[in-house]
């Protein structure tokens, strides 16, 4: 930096403090606060406090006063309409306005199948960006408890719909803006509740106050606790399913995605760190974002605010809102405001007021749509050269397709499929049998992914294996090839590749069939597919007796011919059933419609090869009743993985069990009780003795990551962890050279899993093993926990390869202390087993490839042979 302009940045600094100092104890909640002074509005268009009596910032914004201040705004003024979108878990209200002049209103479809066009490179070339508007949508507030977005955006709505004069018509009429107010309502109003509930009348300012220390899990995220800003690309839950369609339907050129952080912290704006930024993403879009940032700064100096960027965060997973437009040809902007957390908190600049953290994302709104007015050229040509770019780099790309899927589980190769639709992916059917790659393919289960398409460089950041980098620190996952999460096999092709019909939108779930009809004698279905335990547990649960085979055999099927069925098929024998014969077979009948499922109806008990039907290598089930430890200690996140897994997914009742009702609860009525990463320090001395007492009569406790170190402190879980090499010795010390003090963090941080993929070995005939076919198992890793290989060899059903690593960052010294340790050991503890995994088979939801480890240990734990524990 030349010596002129550091001065000048060190003088704006000055200036900045002196009045940061002042600004956030002095901040009320008025409207001539908020409010640009110099700007007259419209009088018939109400302000957020003639419709909800309080001005923004008074009091935290419920979710339901939000609907009903934009609906108010959208019936009062020309320039506005509310679309709704969808609902949330708890049946909240999605919705958007979009704003722009009455005149773009008339002929908005005109303009958006225009802007649409200009992601097309068969047509972008026609248009004139010169007189075309640009888009921007405004998103506030994924996370509920950083709730000064949504405040802010009543503010927005209001200005952009009453400001009045030729400045903010022209920006109108140059703009259309998709203001989503809330992208997380149920989170929004869980800490509304929160913070309103604890507001005192003369307003506590004190860090220890109930008002600002939320209980657990706390309101960041939504109904069943995912964080809702690493869905965007994932689309597992409907507030994202909904909010992608929305995108896809407008293509925004700019996204802004309003956050909050520490209290001590300031104000941020992207960009990120660059050294971080992700390979695909362009310089053109970085060079933008920095000059949109010179308008936030800008407008913040007037202020006398404080504010950084190119620090603390990053643009390289695509799963964030402020990444995710950056892979699709927009420009995504993260804003990060120190948080008062409720109505006010002291911090490093004073008491930090919740109206002062209102106006500075309302400020940096203002100041988005201004730079958008005034670089909405080079914005809209920078959209159009990304997917001409897209498109070439497609075209000579060397491969010319992927092709994934498995005949064994078309649910799981289903929601792929739907996955890559919600993205506007184009793909098609495979229609001929192929092999590349190392892998099988066969048409009717499989699919092509032609990579001369305008979404080549989205699909590469899905599909790409990635182990080198420039930087060693992430601020979230380093990788998330979703073919590995999926567990589906795949291949990159060079060459023709067989393609039938294009799949157009999203496609139907895969029915499934009884084959020979209603049976007098047994239902077989294999584990295979994804909602075999749904299918198992609708059973189990309207007390139909089941049962699993732990030996593979063959069946002489009605139409002639012989199948074999694998360890883990599921037997219903129609004889030692008290429930009735038509309910049963109607039971099987919608597990194969509902849950893709083929069911075999056979007549014999006597089979061809293998073990009978009536064998004792058929285990006898249980139905589950499981129990998820919950509270202060578990991971909120991982305990809402769980919860959302066996609710939404499977259709199975899950108690959230309280941590302070362990040493007093009947702890009978579980069969299956799951720990999940955690420290669990305040369970008491008695509560863990019941938990010993439950395991040795027979319960199944699944431990995930570090719940693993509780279990084995209290002797539940017999395993070994492998030592921390840095940890080194007194005589070792001395060898330690001295390194430069700013480097700590660099060195430290590169020694974090922040998430990667790793191939483990799993054993087909171990119960945790039932309906995989390849014992080769991609796993996901965020953790530097390390376990032995148990004594026992037939107690490590999983453990990773000597040379794991399939993509994302890990460090040469735990990439050399994580191969060939285990990923699953069970313990035997009297009658009862501990499955003990060092990663977490649920994460973020999308992470289906290991759903069925975690399943097998609900349904299937108990079968366990004690011989193959500790």
């Amino acid at each position: 930096m030349r010596l002129p302009t550091l001065l000048a940045t060190l003088c704006c600094l000055i200036i900045s403090v002196s009045g940061q100092a002042q600004n956030p104890a002095d901040a009320e909640a008025a409207m001539d606060y908020y409010l640009p002074q110099d700007v007259t509005y419209d009088s018939s268009v109400p302000t957020p406090e003639e419709v909800l009596g309080t001005v923004p910032g008074q009091w935290h914004v419920r979710h339901d006063q939000l609907v009903q201040y934009m609906r108010a705004v959208a019936g009062a003024s020309d320039r506005v309409t509310l679309h709704e979108f969808g609902k949330t878990h708890e049946d909240r209200t999605l919705l958007y306005l979009t704003v722009t002049s009455p005149e773009n209103h008339s002929n908005i479809e005109e303009i958006r199948r225009d802007h649409l066009a200009l992601t097309d490179p068969n047509r972008s070339g026609e248009l004139n960006t010169e007189t075309m508007p640009v888009v921007l949508y405004m998103g506030y507030s994924i996370h509920g408890d950083e709730p000064s977005g949504s405040n802010a955006s009543m503010l927005v709505a209001y200005h952009l719909a009453a400001a009045q004069g030729t400045e903010i018509e022209q920006k109108l009429a140059n703009s259309v803006v998709i203001l989503d107010p809330s992208l997380n309502p149920d989170g929004l109003n869980r800490f509304a509740s929160w913070a309103n509930t604890h507001k005192s009348k003369n307003v506590v300012s004190d860090p220890n106050s109930l008002e600002l220390n939320q209980r657990w899990p706390g309101a960041r995220t939504n109904h069943y606790w995912f964080d809702l800003n690493r869905d965007w690309m994932l689309v597992q839950h409907p507030t994202s399913q909904g909010r992608i369609d929305n995108f896809h339907r407008w293509m925004p050129n700019i996204l802004t995605d309003h956050h909050e952080m520490g209290t001590n912290s300031t104000f941020f704006f992207q960009p990120g760190i660059q050294s971080r930024t992700h390979p695909i993403t362009s310089q053109e879009n970085q060079d933008l974002t920095k000059a949109i940032a010179e308008y936030h700064a800008d407008k913040l100096d007037r202020e006398k605010r404080l504010y950084y960027s190119q620090e603390s965060y990053d643009d390289f997973y695509y799963g964030k809102g402020s990444t995710y437009p950056d892979v699709n040809g927009g420009i995504g902007i993260l804003f990060e405001q120190g948080s008062s957390r409720g109505h006010a908190q002291e911090s490093n600049h004073g008491v930090l007021k919740f109206p002062f953290t209102i106006k500075n994302q309302f400020l940096t709104s203002l100041s988005t749509l201004e730079a958008a007015q005034n670089l909405r050229v080079d914005i809209l040509n920078y959209q159009r050269d990304f997917f001409e770019g897209s498109l070439q780099a497609g075209a000579e790309a060397p491969i010319d397709a992927y092709v994934f899927g498995t005949p064994y589980d078309r649910a799981r190769t289903h929601h792929f499929v739907e996955l890559l639709k919600r993205h506007r992916v184009e793909l098609y059917e495979l229609s001929e049998d192929m092999e590349a790659g190392g892998e099988s393919f066969e048409a009717g289960s499989a699919y092509v992914i032609p990579t001369n398409q305008k979404k080549y460089k989205f699909i590469k950041a899905l599909f790409e294996r990635r182990t080198t980098f420039t930087d060693s620190l992430f601020y979230d996952v380093s990788t998330w090839t979703m073919p590995y999460a999926f567990n589906l096999p795949f291949a990159e092709v060079e060459g023709d590749v067989p393609t039938g019909d294009e799949v157009e939108g999203l496609p139907s779930f895969p029915e499934g069939e009884v084959v020979g009809g209603q049976s007098e004698y047994a239902y077989l279905f294999e584990w295979d597919e994804y909602y075999a335990p749904r299918a198992l547990y609708r059973l189990l649960q309207a007390d139909v007796r089941a049962k699993v085979a732990s030996k593979p055999f063959e069946m002489n099927l009605p139409a002639g011919e012989t199948k074999t069925f694998d360890y883990g098929t599921v037997m219903v024998p129609m004889g030692p059933q008290s429930v009735d014969r038509e309910k049963i077979h109607e039971l099987v009948r919608k597990a194969a419609e509902e849950d893709g499922l083929t069911v075999y109806a056979v007549g014999t008990g006597l089979t061809p090869g293998g073990i009978d039907l009536g064998s004792g290598s058929f285990e006898h089930l249980e139905t589950p009743s499981v129990a998820v430890v919950s509270g202060s200690g578990a991971s909120g996140y991982e305990v809402g993985e769980v919860w959302h897994l066996l609710d939404q997914r499977y259709d199975m009742q899950a108690t959230l069990f309280p941590q302070n009702r362990m040493s007093y609860a009947d702890l009978s009525r579980y069969n299956v009780m799951v720990m999940v990463n955690g420290s669990y320090r305040d369970l008491s001395g008695d509560a863990v003795e019941d938990m010993k007492r439950w395991v040795r009569n027979g319960g199944t406790l699944i431990a995930t990551k570090h719940a693993n170190n509780w279990a084995e402190q209290h002797d539940l879980a017999h395993i070994n962890f492998v030592e921390d090499k840095a940890d080194t010795s007194d005589e070792e010390e001395s060898d330690v050279q001295p390194m430069p003090y700013a480097d700590m963090a660099n060195t430290r941080g590169a020694q974090h899993i922040g998430g990667s993929i790793f191939h483990t070995r799993l054993d087909l005939t171990h119960p945790l093993g039932y309906g995989y076919n390849d014992e080769d198992l991609t796993v996901f890793r965020n953790s530097t926990l390390f376990m032995k290989k148990a004594e026992n060899p037939y107690a490590t059903p999983l453990y990773y390869t000597d040379e794991p690593l399939a993509s994302g960052y890990i460090s040469d010294e735990n990439l050399e202390e994580l191969s060939g340790t285990a990923a699953i050991v069970v313990s035997d503890v009297g009658s009862g087993r501990v499955i003990s995994m060092a990663d977490n088979p649920n994460f973020r939801a999308f992470w289906y490839g290991t759903n069925k480890l975690f399943m097998n240990a609900v349904f299937f734990g108990q079968t366990i042979d004690g011989g193959s524990g500790n």
